[in-house]
């Protein structure tokens, strides 16, 4: 069969249809050669060609438009053709890759076009607009988090070039101990007996080891390097303070439930470069659900969610869906009947990447997540049991989103006591399959 015969064949899904291969200076846009004398031009990324754009796709009588790209550039052209009311399809460059050999961006776009024409393109996820903007400050506030820890590397490479142990004695340089001696030590102090006098009453090291600690050669150029880390520290510290309070009024603006949520059923500790404000309380305003009542999920972890994959699950129809976009569940490579690899497809999602950090974290828990954990991590290994634990995390949060599910912890021992049953019934289907009959034993083993 020719190519142009199985063309024919395929339905058309979207006949009013456009494809725009996104670039940095300028975009390819082409439509169906009916439709205008010259189906392919190129527009500029300025704002005024970008609303050029979107006019002539209007004037063809385009409603749809699929759009491919790398990078950030399609930021703003999807935008503005969402603004003047087009249908935008932002496309995975994997599930739109053109026939190898004689690539152009003026190829690009038409193949663009002709996939989306008939369907075969699958658009990726965006969330509405304040969600949008949700997402937005937090990773700017993320962002903000990496650069000041780059600057506490720095306070300890002045340190230590001064000779003064203080990050060996405590455990967070940038706790209330750390800080106080630090700033006291760019006032001018540094007799090392008053400096240890600074030491925090939970600090866990004693006084005098950090006065041994703080024995040093306080040169003029390490006390310059340490200043300028402190205060670029600070500088960023500001900054995500500014990124909390816009975090705030976005949750504040999303609000739909003004009712106190229920009391938390395990303590959250409070965690370390945590919101300035109540994140769990301006959660349960947004959504009418307590997401932290599920283990391993902490108000951090489930506003990331939120921001990342939205607030309506219907997008999936189900949980797999869900976790198969999220890339934690097992792929299906299959030719000929066979299984050629179930795998997890890589992923550079950032909800998929919290998951499997919550998933290390619970497993040190005694909750039937970490009990799950612990069992899986001795069977398959801790790769693939931080993968399956992420997932089940993840269908958590899904039901507790799409069906208002109510999670409550059985407990490790419950986990433990089920799968004490499963392998039991395993092995007395076995023996029956041998001719054999399972029997209890009367006395513990190593009784004589």
């Amino acid at each position: 069969m020719s190519t142009h015969q199985s063309a024919a064949e395929l339905a058309i899904v979207h006949p009013d249809a456009a494809g725009i291969d996104i670039g940095a200076q300028f975009h390819v846009v082409a439509v169906s050669p009916e439709r205008d004398d010259q189906p392919v031009r190129s527009f500029r990324s300025f704002t005024q060609d970008l609303h050029a754009l979107a006019s002539w796709l209007k004037a063809v009588g385009i409603t749809s438009v699929a759009m491919e790209s790398t990078g950030v550039y399609w930021v703003p052209a999807y935008e503005v053709l969402e603004a003047h009311g087009f249908e935008v399809f932002l496309v995975n460059a994997r599930e739109a890759k053109n026939v190898p050999g004689r690539k152009t961006d003026v190829n690009d776009a038409q193949w663009l076009q002709k996939l989306h024409q008939f369907g075969l393109l699958r658009a990726s996820f965006q969330p509405h607009q304040e969600l949008a903007a949700l997402r937005s400050y937090l990773r700017q506030r993320e962002r903000l988090l990496e650069y000041a820890a780059a600057h506490i590397q720095h306070m300890q490479k002045a340190l230590m070039q001064m000779n003064l142990q203080l990050q060996h004695v405590v455990t967070d340089m940038t706790g209330a101990t750390g800080m106080r001696i630090v700033r006291a030590i760019l006032a001018g102090e540094h007799r090392p007996e008053v400096l240890a006098s600074f030491r925090d009453s939970r600090c866990k090291a004693s006084e005098e080891t950090i006065r041994q600690a703080l024995i040093g050669n306080y040169r003029t150029e390490h006390l310059f390097a340490l200043q300028q880390a402190v205060t670029l520290y600070d500088c960023y510290q500001e900054q995500v303070a500014q990124c909390d309070q816009h975090i705030e009024q976005v949750l504040h603006d999303l609000a739909t439930c003004h009712t106190a949520p229920p009391k938390a059923r395990h303590r959250c500790m409070r965690q370390r470069n945590g919101f300035a404000f109540d994140a769990r309380v301006a959660l349960y305003a947004m959504l009418g659900q307590d997401l932290t009542r599920i283990h391993g999920m902490g108000p951090y972890l489930a506003l990331k969610l939120v921001a990342e994959c939205g607030n309506d699950m219907t997008r999936w129809p189900s949980a797999k869906h869900f976790t198969s976009w999220l890339c934690l569940a097992p792929g299906n490579k299959i030719s000929g009947g066979k299984v050629l690899s179930s795998k997890t497809r890589r992923s550079s999602s950032r909800a998929a990447a919290a998951l499997r950090l919550a998933a290390t974290t619970i497993g040190k828990t005694e909750t039937a997540l970490g009990a799950f954990y612990r069992r899986l991590s001795a069977r398959v290994g801790k790769a693939k049991a931080v993968t399956a634990t992420a997932r089940k995390i993840a269908v958590l949060f899904y039901n507790a989103l799409r069906y208002g599910m109510d999670y409550v912890d059985p407990g490790a021992g419950y986990y433990e006591a089920r799968y004490r049953e499963r392998v039991v019934k395993q092995l007395t289907r076995r023996a029956a399959s041998l001719g054999y009959e399972l029997q209890a034993m009367t006395e513990p083993v190593g009784v004589s």
